[in-house]
């Protein structure tokens, strides 16, 4: 009763965290790089 086995269902979860993480942060930049493209050629029409 002292120690306790390790759960199997805490080693998947930090995985699952760093793809959730690795997913959002891929699509963060990508929407952030449309934005600047949008951006940089809204500029070029105007000027």
């Amino acid at each position: 009763m002292a120690t306790k086995p390790p759960s199997k269902g805490a080693d998947k979860t930090p995985q699952s965290r760093e793809d959730r993480l690795k997913k959002a942060l891929k699509a963060n930049l990508a929407r952030r790089k449309a934005q600047a493209r949008a951006r940089k050629t809204g500029q070029d029409r105007q000027g």
